[in-house]
């Protein structure tokens, strides 16, 4: 696994943005973003869903950004809805394109994955999307995804078989919306946080990795 974790800001459209890096191998094939879940319910880098994501892609040597959306944690700015949170991934996405200049992975826990997919889907640069939890139905709001429709990218959707803000049937509605190529894993018995089952979700990113992108080492247990 790759060692090593820088903690800085980025400069993000409302103000600095509080960001984590788990820095990758010199060799690495991919860079990869993990957004985390809604910051107006304690969402912030730290969650252990993004957490193991982050584990999970930084164990095949791929250095992992993460970062608080405005107004989570000690980033500046407030809370927008959805809106102003897409523009906080893009300045991410950037600045790992222009760090690394290597190919990127979009991970994304629940809100993360409703606000990042939208920055992720129509950057050139990046060549694979993860969903974890995505959110059809949650605090009061509906999140749409017709955008999918024409997002052509890979895509990996991971949600537990009880989540309880996206029922299987409403994802697989989602699901079927998206354009090839992608894959939908039901995680047996998990709720949306996925507790108690990370491992199985940890499994679920690694297997569609090695057979998508073949990056040319088996990653190690995380």
């Amino acid at each position: 696994m790759a060692s090593g974790i820088r903690s800085f800001f980025l400069e993000g459209p409302a103000g600095k943005l509080e960001a984590l890096l788990n820095e990758g191998k010199p060799d690495a094939t991919h860079a990869a973003l993990v957004c985390h879940p809604h910051p107006l319910y304690g969402g912030t880098v730290h969650n252990k869903v993004v957490y193991h994501a982050m584990k999970t892609l930084n164990s095949f040597g791929f250095p992992v950004l993460r970062f608080n959306f405005r107004g989570a944690g000690l980033s500046e700015g407030e809370h927008d809805q959805g809106r102003g949170e897409v523009e906080d991934a893009r300045t991410a996405l950037n600045w790992l394109n222009a760090e690394y200049h290597l190919p990127m992975l979009f991970c994304g826990f629940s809100f993360g994955a409703a606000t990042g997919l939208r920055a992720a889907c129509p950057d050139e640069k990046v060549t694979g999307l993860i969903a974890l939890g995505t959110p059809v139905s949650a605090e009061g709001r509906v999140y749409t995804y017709k955008f999918l429709e024409n997002c052509t990218k890979p895509k990996l959707f991971i949600s537990g078989s009880r989540d309880q803000f996206g029922s299987q049937d409403n994802l697989r509605q989602v699901f079927a919306m998206a354009a090839e190529p992608k894959q939908l894993v039901f995680v047996e018995g998990a709720e949306h946080f996925f507790e108690g089952r990370l491992p199985e979700m940890q499994a679920a990113i690694r297997n569609w990795i090695q057979q998508l992108f073949k990056p040319g080492r088996q990653a190690e247990a995380s």
